[in-house]
């Protein structure tokens, strides 16, 4: 009897050391494997199915939150992600989903607002089986009411509207229409997220596309202070300088004549044919400036490299060619020293070269993300202004700001940049021609501009889109210049001196 029961005893305790060994080749030598097995979606459930810090402005309105789902409510998962504000910040903030990742910010501090820092991790040492909160939260430099007003202001029409700090880079307001309301996307409801995102990605537009740091577009007559930059800064021309009144004038290389804008004649010394928007003078100096010179300056300003925001996907703008492409086809040239052509701008971009002015000649990188902050208040990160790239210098900056203040009192901007309390803001406007001679009209309507032209703080840059005929009959001075005015005359309210 003694020998059945150790035979037994030997059996079991076998059967034990086999267990235990396969337990730990399971839950050691095979975790790793295990966990990244497409059958096994338990890892990333309970990733996803977890508190989520929120993403606030930097006027403390909460753009995106986790709450938890009521028991009688709950299926397979007991959080939800939600976006309060709705379509309003979603091309900054993004959406987070199980089955289709997520986007923009909820993608780039995703660990932060997990608790998955080392920081955070260390500062939640003793904390782990407390129950206490451990996420992070995303404080961002837009406004609500900065943001609220641009999307207000655009009034339902297709464009993008950029507001930032000349001094610092922060973006106070970046909206563009269309757009969409990350709640359809971030549901638990797999088939129903994928039929919103299927239905976005086919809306005309591109409401996924951050229109505002993620598209391009011809700029028109905005381009000109770049033409001009470079021109004065090489020394081709001077506050002296000056053209003759005409319509057309033929560049080199072509019989084709360049017009202005409405076939007007237009002339005059720099000052005129800058606030007047002649399109000849800016034309004659970008040939006299010449293709090397020409896209070595328009680079300076960043033209060809990505926008450096704090954002995933940016778009670079583009003069449209080299110095080499340029070289035999200086009519070509001509044409791009006005911003038509291959010229593509991004809208955040044009509102940089506007600052960049207003701010000594100094292009500060752009940001959205102020800083990232723990559960308990300790602040992880804090964002840094830094200057990108100096293209022009100080008298540059001066006189270009002059010629701008020129645009709001006597030229294109006459009618509509006036600002509350006296204050005196600079902006050049811009028309951009899309249409061949012959074809119906149709054009985008551009301004940028910083306020006050003294000791400036704000800049903003608008683009209407030119889809139809209401927007390609008008011009940047009548369609993007109240834009410009409703937004600059609220940021210098908020904005602190």
């Amino acid at each position: 009897m003694n020998r059945v029961i150790r035979r037994l005893a030997i059996g079991l305790l076998l059967c034990y050391v086999v267990l235990f060994v396969q337990l730990n080749v399971l839950q050691v030598g095979k975790r790793d494997s295990l966990r990244a097995d497409v059958r096994n979606n338990r890892e990333s459930v309970r990733t996803f199915d977890a508190p989520r810090g929120p993403i606030v402005t930097a006027d403390g309105v909460v753009v995106a939150q986790t709450v938890e789902i009521p028991v009688e409510s709950r299926g397979d998962y007991q959080f939800q992600r939600e976006y309060p504000t709705k379509d309003l910040f979603a091309n900054v903030s993004g959406y987070h989903t199980y089955a289709y990742g997520s986007t923009q910010l909820e993608h780039l501090y995703g660990d932060v607002l997990r608790g998955d820092t080392p920081k955070q991790q260390v500062l939640a040492v003793g904390q782990t089986f407390s129950g206490e909160d451990q996420t992070g939260s995303v404080v961002m430099t837009l406004r609500s009411d900065l943001q609220a007003l641009a999307k207000q202001s655009l009034q339902g029409r297709e464009g993008s509207v950029v507001v930032l700090d000349v001094r610092t880079g922060a973006v106070l307001a970046m909206y563009s229409n269309p757009t969409y309301d990350p709640n359809t996307v971030a549901v638990h409801d797999v088939d129903a997220a994928g039929e919103a995102l299927t239905a976005l990605d086919e809306t005309p537009g591109k409401p996924l596309l951050a229109n505002a740091y993620q598209e391009r577009y011809m700029p028109g007559s905005t381009f000109k202070v770049l033409t001009t930059a470079t021109a004065l800064s090489d020394g081709v021309v001077s506050g002296a300088s000056s053209w003759p009144d005409e319509s057309a004038w033929v560049p080199p290389n072509t019989n084709n004549p360049i017009q202005n804008y409405g076939k007007k004649v237009c002339g005059g010394d720099l000052a005129e044919v800058f606030r007047r928007s002649c399109n000849i003078p800016f034309a004659w100096m970008a040939v006299d400036v010449g293709p090397q010179r020409l896209v070595d300056g328009v680079r300076s300003w960043g033209l060809e490299s990505e926008v450096p925001i704090d954002l995933p996907g940016a778009a670079s703008s583009t003069f449209g060619g080299d110095a080499k492409s340029f070289e035999d086809s200086l009519a070509l040239l001509a044409i791009h020293g006005f911003g038509q052509g291959g010229v593509q701008m991004v809208p955040v971009h044009m509102a940089m070269v506007a600052a960049a002015v207003a701010n000594d000649g100094k292009m500060m990188k752009p940001y959205v993300v102020d800083k990232t902050v723990a559960h308990n208040g300790t602040v992880l990160t804090q964002t840094s202004p830094e200057v990108w790239r100096t293209p022009i210098a100080k008298p540059v900056a001066d006189l270009l700001t002059q010629l701008m203040v020129g645009v709001v009192n006597e030229g294109t901007a006459k009618c509509c940049m006036k600002l509350a309390r006296g204050v005196q803001a600079a902006a050049k406007t811009g028309t951009a021609q899309l249409n061949s001679d012959g074809e119906e009209q149709r054009s985008h309507a551009w301004i940028t501009a910083f306020a006050p032209a003294k000791a400036p703080r704000v800049a903003v840059a608008v683009m209407l889109k030119g889809v139809n005929a209401a927007i390609s009959a008008g011009t940047g001075g009548t369609l993007a210049g109240p834009v410009a005015k409703t937004l600059l005359d609220k940021a210098l309210l908020v904005v602190p001196k």
